[in-house]
């Protein structure tokens, strides 16, 4: 032996600064485990604190029918509820009905419906969309999910937002941007896919409490827990939030 001191294989040189792995950014906190008891337990805690903080929950969207709603709703894609809001008290006073709507030339769609974005896209399918239900459903919104999603422009979110808030029926959970990172960031959810993320909140609510769950968590979304600055301290929830800071 020599004394040198022997540095053992993997460690750092005497004098360096060790490194300090940490979490990138936007990396969901470690959450405690839950027994899927536990989990249910508290997601109903959640839900219940959310209603008494939004009651009535519904969509924003202005409607007075369930045609009216699935136009408005299509037209919601990256758009904001409020901008469409003025776009349809426009287009559903000149064209009330989906064979009034179906009528009307591409082009002039487009431009009544321009500012919401992606008019061309939108207005194609909201033809479509009207052709469909005039020829395959007597000119009437059908009430199954497996009915709706073979509409043109309509997926899984639209057809829940239709069926739950037109008809009343929970036919599952709504999922859309504010929905998927509300539900990852309060655990209910590891999943990024809509799908699987909407299959989990299923698995954790009951069926009764699907509607509430998408209505909910989508106003909670928009004012208090928004995507880059949420408001933790005046969140109702944050004691029973993993990400809460």
């Amino acid at each position: 032996m020599t004394g040198r001191s022997v540095r053992r294989r993997g460690a750092a040189p005497r004098g360096a600064s060790r490194r300090v792995s940490r979490p990138k950014k936007g990396t969901p906190p470690r959450r405690r485990k839950e027994t899927r008891d536990q989990l249910r337990a508290r997601a109903r805690s959640v839900l219940g604190a959310l209603r008494r903080e939004y009651p009535g929950a519904r969509t924003e969207l202005s409607h007075t029918n369930a045609f009216q709603l699935l136009i408005a709703t299509i037209l919601s894609a990256q758009c904001t509820d409020v901008r469409v809001n003025m776009v349809t008290a426009v287009l559903f006073a000149k064209y009330p009905t989906p064979d009034a709507l179906g009528a009307v030339s591409q082009g002039a769609l487009e431009e009544e419906i321009r500012s919401t974005g992606f008019y061309r896209m939108k207005a194609k399918n909201v033809l479509a969309c009207c052709k469909a239900l005039n020829e395959r459903f007597g000119g009437e919104v059908p009430q199954r999910m497996e009915d709706l999603v073979t509409l043109p422009g309509v997926g899984r979110k639209t057809a829940n937002v239709v069926l739950g808030q037109a008809f009343g029926i929970a036919s599952g959970v709504v999922v859309d941007t504010h929905v998927q990172r509300l539900a990852g960031r309060l655990g209910f959810t590891d999943k990024d896919d809509p799908v699987k993320i909407e299959a989990d909140l299923m698995d954790v609510f009951p069926v009764n409490d699907w509607i509430d769950v998408g209505s909910v968590l989508i106003l909670h979304g928009r004012r208090t827990c928004k995507a880059r600055t949420p408001d933790c301290p005046s969140c109702p929830v944050n004691d029973r939030c993993p990400s809460a800071t």
